[in-house]
């Protein structure tokens, strides 16, 4: 088959590799897209390598359709329209993965759209729903809420009924937010967003904030939280240590967690296909419902991996890159993907 590969100095090669096959318990699926994720530039960078075992080939998610199935495979069939979360191998024509982190694509959703959600949509439910418990009622403060997880973090919070708070450092992703359903936006650069969260609830605070940032913005996130609240911390874009006052953590009676995806365990407690089953029951239908939805940005044939990476690395993006791999004249185009996301934002307005 052919993949991405990377033959070194960060460059992206679009290459023949060996077939994956399906072991015990996988799948081969078909590739149709990927989603691009930071990781990927991570890992490009040699600061993010895969889990022992896994593919080397970038690519934490895709979508397509069942090729071959692995021994003891029962809940699949080939030819299945799926999208999957990878441990890697995305950015090919194939890819083996666990038959426990599939999941089938939502009705109303095509292939294409459907590959910018398992890594978001498994990312923010087990984090929102499954670590910090976020309720109807309570205040959500989203970081980076034009950014992929961010879109996706803003619909799945007003759909459970909180009400959501985004920072972003543009008006245009601002206004995109508040579309989608953000009802306090603020720009980081020109406002402190511990002053802004507090000034708009009335001194509440967040209840939850879910934070890519990490190290650079440790004080202030538990400064910002309220009473009992919960910060989930799920990236060190600026950087990975920090002083945590831990009196002000007891004085809020308040949690700091902790969280990646990528290294956990296939199955078992606490497993991908613990969350990729909890994603399935319970987000999927309120996506088949229409009440959240992937939001793309911009779609780039899988040869043109190291612009999409280019992209991603500028910022200036709303929502997913995704890398289409077998193009087809009736998929999206960079430019009708936006006029997508334009109608979509409207329908949310």
């Amino acid at each position: 088959m052919w993949a991405i590969t990377m033959p070194g100095g960060g460059e992206l090669v679009w290459a023949q590799v060996p077939d994956p096959l399906a072991g015990p318990g996988q799948v081969v699926v078909e590739i149709a897209a990927a989603g691009v994720n930071r990781a990927d530039l991570l890992q490009v960078e040699g600061q993010y390598p895969p889990p022992p075992g896994a593919s080397d080939i970038l690519g934490m998610e895709c979508s397509g359709t069942v090729a071959a199935l692995g021994t003891g495979v029962t809940a699949w069939s080939v030819g299945d329209r799926v999208c999957a979360l990878l441990a890697g191998g995305g950015y090919a024509e194939r890819v083996a993965v666990p038959a426990g982190q599939l999941l089938p694509v939502p009705s109303g959703v095509d292939l294409i759209h459907a590959a910018g959600l398992p890594e978001a949509a498994c990312t923010v439910w087990s984090n929102l729903v499954m670590v910090a418990g976020l309720r109807s009622g309570e205040v959500l403060l989203v970081h980076g809420g034009a950014s992929g997880i961010g879109t996706m973090a803003i619909q799945v919070g007003v759909a459970l009924g909180a009400t959501v708070a985004v920072t972003a450092s543009r008006a245009a992703g601002l206004a995109a937010c508040a579309r989608l359903g953000a009802a306090i936006g603020i720009n980081y650069a020109e406002d402190d967003f511990v002053d802004r969260i507090r000034e708009t609830t009335a001194g509440h605070g967040a209840d939850v904030i879910l934070d890519i940032v990490g190290a650079k913005y440790l004080d202030r996130n538990v400064r910002a939280l309220a009473e009992r609240g919960r910060l989930v911390i799920i990236g060190m874009q600026g950087g990975r240590r920090a002083e945590l006052d831990i009196a002000a953590v007891m004085g809020k009676r308040a949690s700091v967690f902790g969280t990646t995806l990528r290294s956990r365990a296939i199955d078992g407690p606490g497993s991908k296909a613990e969350v990729v089953a909890a994603v399935r029951d319970e987000l999927w239908p309120l996506i088949e419902a229409d009440r959240v939805r992937p939001v793309i940005d911009t779609v780039l044939d899988v040869r043109e991996a190291g612009e999409a990476h280019r992209r991603l690395r500028a910022g200036g993006h709303l929502g997913k890159i995704v890398l289409a791999v077998q193009p087809s004249e009736n998929w999206p185009t960079d430019e009708t993907a936006g006029a997508t996301l334009a109608g979509r934002a409207e329908e949310t307005s």
